[in-house]
């Protein structure tokens, strides 16, 4: 690097695995990490939604990634793994297979998501990184669980210019 070349600090995904593919998502956006733990569960809720877990006080939505992706269903075991987000103030359980680890990601590493048209709704994802022989998929999470047919939470609306 030209020392007048200024390069952007890596940001920090957390990478998981669902299936055969590794997945990441912004580190910030990362409570902690824990065991899967029984749900209790909401009648009519689609079947992605795995119901509500008590974390130290807080109700938390809890939903299995594998699904919403239409990935299949999962044995959930010793493995199996919840990553408890913050979105928007907004605490979040999701699971997953297994959690690899933190890995930093320079601009230059991620490619945009390929444009899929309107075969599936791909705003969710950030882009693509490759690292050595690993390919990981970036969720944009806060996008993900905002998304109409998730609506965990209410996007903060910008506000209007008085």
């Amino acid at each position: 690097m030209k020392p007048n070349e200024k390069q952007q600090a890596p940001r920090e995904y957390l990478s998981f695995t669902l299936g055969a593919e590794e997945y990441g998502i912004d580190i910030l956006a990362v409570q902690e990490i824990r065991g899967y733990d029984a749900v209790t569960r909401i009648p009519d809720a689609p079947e992605y939604i795995k119901g509500l877990v008590n974390l130290r006080g807080t109700i938390a939505p809890v939903v299995d990634l594998r699904l919403r992706f239409k990935l299949g269903r999962a044995d959930y075991d010793h493995l199996t793994v919840m990553i408890v987000l913050n979105v928007a103030d907004r605490i979040v359980g999701v699971v997953v297979d297994s959690v690899c680890d933190v890995v930093p990601l320079s601009a230059d590493q991620i490619a945009p998501p390929p444009a899929f048209g309107s075969t599936f709704d791909s705003s969710y994802l950030q882009g693509l990184a490759s690292l050595n022989e690993r390919m990981l998929i970036l969720v944009d999470i806060e996008k993900l669980l905002g998304s109409a047919d998730m609506a965990l939470y209410a996007p903060v609306a910008p506000a209007l210019a008085a």
